[in-house]
């Protein structure tokens, strides 16, 4: 049984036992440099065209060389550049990876994301995180011990205003009386809990949707991931709660070029790719994207070996009265 049967990107995306692939923007190959966005909606369309299931965006504010990475995210503010990468889409689903609610009021998030439902109905995928980066949170004055705390009790005020009516809140995030959101979702959006958040899996495993968790090895994230199915049963007996997660990826040229660990992923050739993901498959990962920032390829070629080689192994899945996009060679 799913959360979600009603919902076309959630079933495009996730299946018990299945696989399907999502990209991470910027689509880009930028590395330790600043990404330039350019041609993002070109190669956004082209994703959706091959048939890729999602696009996610980063919700990062300030540029920090002390974190150890690039990270600005894809530049632009994550929900105004998510908002205009649908305008430019049919299909494709948005998700954010993720969305930082200990520095996000909750109900401003609960607003964007019922206008975003709205407008682009079951598009979004919402991942959510207590966050990491301490510049981030140092510039907004919100302490980062404590951002467990605040990261849970943001969740649920999210939740209780998106999907009550007229609800009564009361807490240090503001009080809600006789008043109430709009637009309402017409459906639930789902929502995925990034990493821990601070939290532990007995928690997320019970108010999560699903799971969305860092790069790994297969026997490390199979580990994890047995883990969560055990306690997503416990919680929720006979619901499927899929598992995501980002993988860096270096596409060699070479197709037949055996998989080496990079930053947060692999470089690989496309049919030790596939092996690989079967793999990652077999484990009980559901959905994978594709972050192409440290690839040596441009971005373009990358997606269309990808499509036309890789994807046909991990298709979208079938949904009633949606076209699946398929470009031929």
């Amino acid at each position: 049984m799913t959360l979600f049967n009603g919902h076309r990107s959630y079933n495009r995306m996730y299946k018990e036992g299945e696989l399907t692939l999502g990209l991470h923007i910027p689509l880009e190959n930028y590395r330790f440099e600043a990404p330039t966005m350019e041609k993002q909606v070109e190669l956004s369309q082209k994703a959706e065209e091959y048939g890729f299931t999602s696009l996610w965006f980063r919700d990062v504010l300030l540029q920090d060389p002390q974190f150890g990475d690039p990270a600005t995210g894809q530049i632009y503010d994550m929900m105004i550049y998510l908002t205009y990468l649908a305008s430019k889409t049919k299909e494709i689903a948005l998700g954010t990876s993720a969305a930082v609610l200990s520095l996000r009021h909750p109900l401003r998030i609960a607003k964007e994301a019922a206008t975003l439902e709205a407008l682009f109905p079951e598009r979004l995928i919402l991942g959510v995180s207590s966050g990491d980066r301490r510049a981030d949170f140092q510039a907004l004055g919100v302490t980062h011990a404590t951002r467990g705390e605040r990261f849970a009790e943001a969740f649920h005020y999210m939740n209780n205003v998106l999907y009550n009516e007229f609800p009564e809140l009361s807490g240090s995030l503001g009080s809600i009386s006789g008043a109430n959101l709009v637009p309402k979702p017409d459906k639930r959006i789902p929502t995925m809990i990034t990493g821990y958040s601070q939290q532990d899996m007995e928690w997320f495993a019970k108010y999560g949707d699903g799971w969305m968790y860092y790069p790994r090895t297969p026997h490390l994230q199979e580990e994890s991931i047995k883990q969560w199915r055990e306690l997503s049963a416990k919680f929720h007996p006979g619901v499927f709660k899929p598992f995501s997660q980002p993988m860096h990826l270096d596409l060699a040229e070479d197709p037949n070029e055996m998989p080496v660990p990079i930053r947060l992923g692999f470089r690989a050739g496309r049919n030790t790719l596939i092996e690989l993901l079967e793999v990652y498959r077999e484990i009980g990962v559901n959905h994978l994207f594709f972050a192409l920032f440290d690839g040596e390829r441009p971005a373009d070629e990358v997606i269309q070996e990808l499509g036309e080689e890789v994807l046909p192994h991990f298709p979208a899945h079938a949904v009633p009265g949606i076209e699946t996009f398929s470009r031929s060679k």
